[in-house]
C-alpha cells in the first residue's frame, strides 16, 4: 500500500487496527493449509549486490544454530512438551526453527515485508498500535503467603492482580491455542553463567515472534538440550486475542501482560510488541538473582583486549546499545547483565537497538548488523520500484522507537564467552532534558550510589506507549520499570560489589546542552563517544578537575576530542541566570525524589546528592 509520497509502511493486519483483520490473519496462520517445511517456498533470490561483513568465510555463525524440530500429528504437543500446559490442539508444532526456516515461514505467512537493507535482505514487521511496552497493562499475580508476595515491592509498576484473574486468562490462552492447527515454540536460556542460567520457553502464534526470541535469548547448541527440556518459566503469547472482560477483572484495558511467579507462567493478550517478552523475562531475572545474592543490571557491557570490563547503565534511548558497540572493544551485551562472584555476564543472545537516524558513519556496528537474520520493527520503508524497498531510518512517522533485533554474532568483535571479570568502570548514562549535567563527571563511590538509586534521565519519545517527547524522570537503578524488589535491594548489592572489587564510577550525559529540550541541542554521538573513550583509556584520570558547585561531582576542564566549552554546561547557555535557575530546579527534583529512600537500605546516601 503505497502513499503518494512514495514511502511505504509495512502492510499488516495490526496496522489496520481492526479486530476483523487481526482474526483473519490469525486464522490464516493457523490454517491447516499452511505448508510444512518441505512445502515452503524456497528463499527468494535477488540480483542486488549487498555489502559483506565477511568476504572470506563460507561458514556462517547462523549455520551453528540447527536444532530445529517440526512435529506433526496428534502427539505434536506432547513431543514438544506444551501438552503439560494444557495445549493439545495444534497438530503441527514448529520448535526452534533454523534462521532460514523462520525466514521462509515469515514470508509464506505474509507476516511482514522483506526489505533490502544495505548488508542483506532483512525481514521487517509492523507491530500495530503498540510500538513500545505498555507498562499500565503489566501485572504480577499476588499469591498470598508466597515468597514473591512477601518480597515484591508492590506499587504502580509492580501492579498486583489476583490468582483468579490469572487463571481465567490462562484458561482463555489455552483455549485459544487449542483452536489452532499450528504453534511456534522456542526453548532457550537467559543468562550466560550456568550457575544462574534460567531455561525459558515461548509459545507464540507467529513465526516472527519466534524469530524475535531466537535473536534475543541464548540459543541451544545441541538437539540433546531439547530432550526433556523443563522450563523455569514459560510465556504464552496470545497477541491476536484480547481480555474482553478487563473491567470486571479490574485491569487497565483489554491488553494484558500477566506474570505468575509461583506458577512459572505468563500470558500476553492484545499486544504484538515483541519487547514485552524480552523485558518480561528480564524483570524475572531482576527477582531471581537478588533473591540468591547476585546482582541483576539494566546495562550494556563490553571488554577491552586486556580484559578490562565496563558496564553502561541507562534507560532506552540513553545510548546503552550505541556506546557499547565499540570497534576497539568486544561486546558482551547491549542491555541486560548479571554480576556475581565470578564477574559479569550477559543475559541475552542478541541485541535490540533503536534505528532512529541510524547511519553507517555514526553507528557502524549496528548499521552493518542489519542483514539477513536480523529483524526490523516499525521502520519506514522506501519504495525502490520493482517490488523492492529499503529502510528509511529518518522517517519516524510510525514511531521514534523503530527497532532492530539481531543475534549477537552479527557484531564482528563480540565477546564469545559472554562473561568477563569484575568491571573496572561503571558508567551511568543520563539523557538530561534540562541541559544542566556536563557531558561527563567523575563520581565518588558514595555519589555513585546516590545517582544509581536516583536514576535520573528522560523518557525518550516512543520507548513507551504515550510518550511523544522527552520528559524528565527518575527511574531507580536506571530501570525501575523492571525492578520487582525495592530499589535499595539492588543498591545494597551494587555497593557490596564496589566495596569488594573496586572500580571507578562516572555520570555521562547523552542528553542536551546549551539549554533544555526544545532550546538546546542533543549531545552528538561523537562527543559522547569521546567521553567514553577518555574513561576507558584512562586518560580522564590525567585531566584537571573542577567541582560542580551544586552537584558536587568532579568535571574535567579539558578532554581530547571535546570542545572545552561543552564540559562547562553553563558556558553553553545564552542566559547564565536561566542556567542557574534551571540547575537549582533540577537539584530540587533530585532532592525531592530521594526523600523516599532516606533511611532505607543499609546506608543512607542522602547527603551525597546536590547541595542546595
Amino acid at each position: 500500500m503505497l502513499a503518494s509520497s512514495g514511502r511505504i509502511m509495512l502492510c499488516r493486519a495490526t496496522a489496520i487496527g481492526g479486530r476483523t483483520a487481526l482474526r483473519a490473519l490469525t486464522a490464516r496462520a493457523a490454517s491447516s493449509n499452511f505448508p510444512g517445511p518441505s512445502k515452503l517456498a524456497p528463499s527468494s533470490t535477488t540480483h542486488r549486490r549487498y555489502k559483506s561483513t565477511d568476504m572470506t568465510a563460507d561458514h556462517q555463525p547462523r549455520d551453528d544454530y540447527h536444532v530445529s524440530q517440526t512435529h506433526e500429528g496428534t502427539d505434536a504437543c506432547l513431543k514438544t512438551g506444551i501438552s503439560t500446559l494444557g495445549i493439545t490442539g495444534p497438530s503441527t508444532v514448529y520448535r526452534n526453527l533454523t534462521y532460514q526456516e523462520l525466514f521462509d515461514h515469515e514470508k509464506t505467512n505474509s507476516e511482514g515485508v522483506v526489505t533490502s537493507a544495505e548488508y542483506g535482505e532483512t525481514f521487517t514487521v509492523d507491530t500495530g498500535k503498540f510500538t513500545g511496552r505498555s507498562p499500565k497493562d503489566k501485572w504480577i499475580v499476588k499469591n498470598l503467603g508466597s515468597e514473591s508476595a512477601e518480597n515484591i515491592d508492590w506499587n504502580n509498576i509492580n501492579q498486583p492482580t489476583t490468582p483468579e484473574v490469572f487463571d481465567e486468562l490462562y484458561e482463555k490462552a489455552i483455549k485459544h491455542f487449542n483452536t489452532r492447527d499450528t504453534a511456534y515454540v522456542f526453548d532457550g536460556y537467559c543468562g550466560a553463567n550456568p550457575k544462574s542460567q534460567k531455561k525459558v520457553r515461548f509459545v507464540t502464534e507467529m513465526a516472527w515472534q519466534q524469530h524475535f526470541v531466537t535473536n534475543m535469548f541464548i540459543r541451544p547448541e545441541t538437539e540433546g538440550e531439547l530432550e526433556g527440556f523443563d522450563p523455569d518459566f514459560t510465556i504464552i503469547n496470545c497477541c491476536s486475542q484480547v481480555a474482553e472482560d478487563w473491567e470486571r477483572m479490574d485491569l487497565h484495558s483489554d491488553t494484558a501482560v500477566v506474570f505468575n511467579v509461583e506458577k512459572k507462567t505468563a500470558v500476553i493478550f492484545g499486544t504484538w510488541y515483541g519487547g514485552e517478552m524480552k523485558k518480561g523475562i528480564f524483570s524475572l531475572m531482576n527477582y531471581w538473582l537478588p533473591m540468591n545474592g547476585d546482582f541483576a543490571m539494566h546495562c550494556s557491557a563490553n571488554v577491552g583486549k586486556d580484559g578490562d570490563a565496563a558496564v553502561f547503565f541507562g534507560l532506552s534511548g540513553t545510548g546503552k546499545t550505541t556506546l557499547s558497540a565499540d570497534p576497539h572493544r568486544a561486546l558482551i551485551g547491549d542491555d541486560e547483565h548479571g554480576w556475581d562472584g565470578d564477574g559479569i555476564f550477559n543475559f541475552e543472545g542478541g541485541c535490540y537497538a533503536k534505528t532512529i537516524n541510524l547511519t553507517e558513519k555514526t553507528e557502524p556496528d549496528i548499521y552493518r548488523a542489519i542483514k539477513t537474520d536480523a529483524m526490523l520493527e516499525n521502520v519506514a520503508l522506501v519504495d525502490e520500484g520493482g517490488g523492492k524497498t529499503k529502510p528509511d531510518y529518518f522517517d519516524v512517522s510510525k514511531t521514534e522507537n523503530g527497532r532492530v533485533s539481531y543475534p549477537i554474532f552479527h557484531i564482528p568483535n563480540y565477546h564469545k564467552p559472554q562473561m568477563a571479570t569484575h568491571p573496572n568502570n561503571i558508567i551511568f548514562l543520563s539523557c538530561d532534558a534540562f541541559g544542566i549535567l556536563p557531558p561527563v563527571a567523575k563520581l565518588s563511590s558514595e555519589q555513585a550510589m546516590y545517582h544509581f538509586i536516583s536514576g535520573y534521565t528522560a523518557k525518550v519519545a516512543g520507548t513507551e506507549r504515550g510518550i511523544t517527547e522527552p520528559s524528565a524522570t527518575f527511574s531507580a537503578c536506571f530501570g525501575a520499570a523492571f525492578l520487582p524488589l525495592h530499589p535499595t535491594r539492588y543498591a545494597d548489592l551494587l555497593h557490596e560489589k564496589l566495596e569488594k572489587h573496586g572500580g571507578s564510577a562516572y555520570l555521562v550525559n547523552s542528553g542536551w546542552s546549551g539549554g533544555p529540550y526544545g532550546v538546546g541541542d542533543r549531545m552528538s554521538i561523537k562527543t559522547t563517544r569521546a567521553c567514553i573513550d577518555a574513561i576507558l583509556t584512562g586518560s580522564i584520570h590525567d585531566a584537571e578537575m573542577v567541582t560542580d558547585p551544586v552537584f558536587g561531582f568532579e568535571v574535567p576542564k579539558a578532554l581530547e576530542g571535546i570542545d572545552s566549552e561543552l564540559l562547562n554546561p553553563k558556558s553553553t547557555w545564552n542566559d547564565p541566570e536561566a542556567y542557574d535557575a534551571t540547575a537549582k530546579k533540577l537539584a530540587n527534583m533530585y532532592v525531592d525524589n530521594f526523600e523516599k529512600y532516606a533511611g532505607a537500605g543499609s546506608i543512607d546516601y542522602t547527603k551525597f546528592g546536590p547541595q542546595i
